[in-house]
């Protein structure tokens, strides 16, 4: 006997925006769930602004980021206040999370580096970051922003504090791996590739799971 899938749930639009200023930073997003990958960043740190470019082509989301803050202090404000904006504009656009898949998975290579992710968007925040990074800075070129000038160097140690923000402010469990590798700037790049397959992936929408929650609670918060 054929037994019948949930009636699929009509596709509204899993958009969110939203601002954060403090006497730090000043971070605007937008978010489309449901978008090609296009990333629109006027971003101050050039090789963060390359992370997130990175992070919307492989998650297939649209992102708008406009980001100013307190460079001559420290990275770790403006690296840290994006990840909180960005964290909240997944739980918005999430919304109650019906017929979403939930979780999702991605082992990928660059090069002589293999990084994993894994992510269930269960609503509780926790983060396992395994990167063995070197805490040497990177040097990069500044993004195309009005803000930047001159070169830069990259405080790797950044990268922990961003996922943990986003993952506090997002609701979700988050496992991100290095299993092999050597360069910093493949590890970090290929973790983000990875986090953005796998919540690429925990985003979609699942047929078979027609309107519900899925999870036996009936809610994912």
């Amino acid at each position: 006997m054929n037994f019948p899938y949930p009636e699929e749930a009509p596709l509204m639009p899993r958009e969110a925006e939203l601002s954060r200023e403090t006497r730090e930073t000043a971070v605007a997003v937008k978010l489309n769930l449901d978008g090609g990958g296009i990333a629109r960043l006027d971003y101050p740190i050039g090789f963060m602004a390359h992370l997130l470019d990175t992070f919307a082509r492989h998650g297939l989301f649209d992102l708008d980021i406009r980001a100013s803050g307190d460079l001559e202090v420290d990275q770790h404000h403006l690296v840290e206040d994006t990840g909180i904006a960005l964290g909240r504009c997944f739980a918005q656009a999430l919304g109650n999370k019906r017929g979403i898949r939930r979780s999702g998975s991605c082992l990928f290579p660059m090069d002589e580096t293999l990084a994993r992710a894994a992510v269930d968007l269960s609503g509780r925040a926790f983060l396992v970051f395994n990167a063995g990074l070197s805490g040497t800075p990177l040097i990069s070129a500044p993004a195309r922003s009005p803000h930047a000038a001159g070169m830069a160097a990259f405080q790797t140690d950044t990268v922990e504090d961003f996922w943990q923000a986003f993952v506090n402010a997002g609701g979700m469990a988050l496992h991100l791996d290095i299993l092999r590798g050597r360069s910093d700037h493949h590890k970090i790049e290929a973790l983000f590739k990875a986090a953005a397959r796998s919540l690429r992936d925990a985003c979609a929408i699942d047929p078979r799971q027609g309107d519900r929650v899925p999870s036996t609670k009936g809610v994912l918060v």
